[in-house]
């Protein structure tokens, strides 16, 4: 659905399933009614035959429809203005706003306030500001500031409130200090296992897996983490690692393998919907963008699947292009082949 295109059996699936994400990607007229609505209104869905996609509220009402009184579909403009000036609020504050201080700043409530902007974003307000102090650390650590100087000057009110704030879900995994200094201090075990895809590397930490990859060595871990004492695994690693292995045999299975993964707000978001994805199934860099409420960010999706260290615990192969090819895949296409078929039904242990 870019460029004022819509692809109607798309557009029809997403109201199908009230997929929000969609919501101000296009609006879907009902003929029969006379209005239009949200893909995500949660009206009775009308028949196919009575409906009309358009790519705005204003192509609708030139068609002569009016808005949906139950999702406010020329609402839409006015969330995504809403989510700005909350955005704008939170990187310009010296300390996190309250709720009920952006929700004033907006108009909404404190609840549909939250609601909106986790929609947009894929965190609410609280989660995002923690994460942008989070990366404003990390970037004044990667500029020669001292770990003390970056976190008072990314707006923490205490080192203690820092390290408080990763323990409570945005789990860091290595210190920051590591971040300045290449992974100095931080212990990385690490072996070399055969699979049936090939040699598999795999590394963690002590808090969970933070590399897995295929047809390489230790050289190469070492550009990952080019300042970790790297060791190996050992009798201390070897369960983990063992249930690596079975994951890379059977991609898709249930597991609590723990991964010590770090990037931005963005990439993570990413992160987290490509684990969403059903095993066998694929979905394209549009899909991915528009289930995290960021449907022109492609190109940014792109990027971040390229930047995911942990194949298949994260699986960046079940991305494809648009058009269904495979497009491409870090450790070639062969492996992604082989990936997607072992996770395919037929192809599943019962």
């Amino acid at each position: 659905m870019n460029g004022g295109q819509i692809d109607s059996d798309k557009a029809w699936n997403a109201v199908q399933a009230r997929d929000r994400s969609f919501d101000g990607a296009f609006v879907t007229g009902v003929l029969s009614t006379g209005i239009y609505c949200r893909p995500s209104c949660a009206a009775r869905h009308p028949k196919r035959e009575n409906v009309r996609f358009f790519a705005s509220a204003k192509q609708a009402e030139a068609a002569g429809l009016r808005a949906c009184l139950r999702c406010r579909p020329n609402d839409v403009a006015r969330d995504e203005a809403a989510v700005k000036a909350v955005i704008d609020a939170i990187r310009t504050a010296e300390s996190a706003p309250k709720l009920d201080e952006l929700a004033d700043l907006t108009g909404y409530s404190p609840t549909h306030l939250q609601r909106i902007f986790k929609r947009q974003t894929g965190l609410s307000p609280a989660v995002y500001a923690r994460a942008l102090r989070s990366e404003r650390v990390k970037d004044a650590l990667a500029g020669g500031a001292s770990v003390t100087e970056a976190i008072y000057d990314a707006g923490y009110g205490s080192a203690s409130r820092f390290y408080e704030e990763q323990k409570m879900g945005r789990k860091m995994g290595m210190k920051p200090s590591a971040w300045k200094n290449g992974g100095a201090g931080v212990t990385v075990h690490w072996a070399c296992i055969e699979t049936s895809l090939g040699p598999m590397m795999v590394a963690a930490t002590d808090k969970g897996v933070c590399c897995l990859s295929f047809n390489e060595s230790e050289q190469d871990l070492r550009r990952r983490f080019p300042n970790a004492d790297l060791k190996p695994g050992g009798d201390a690693f070897a369960s983990l690692f063992a249930e690596v292995a079975a994951q890379v045999e059977t991609p898709g299975r249930p597991h609590n393998i723990p991964l010590d993964v770090q990037g931005t707000a963005f990439q993570e978001a990413v992160w987290r919907e490509l684990r969403k994805i059903p095993e066998g199934e694929t979905r394209s860099y549009a899909d991915i963008a528009a289930a995290i409420g960021k449907p022109r960010a492609v190109r940014a999706v792109g990027s971040a699947n390229g930047a995911n260290n942990v194949a298949v615990l994260i699986p960046c192969h079940r991305v494809v292009r648009s058009d269904g090819t495979m497009g491409g895949y870090a450790y070639g296409l062969e492996i992604k082949e082989q990936l997607l078929q072992k996770e395919s039904r037929e192809d599943r242990p019962v």
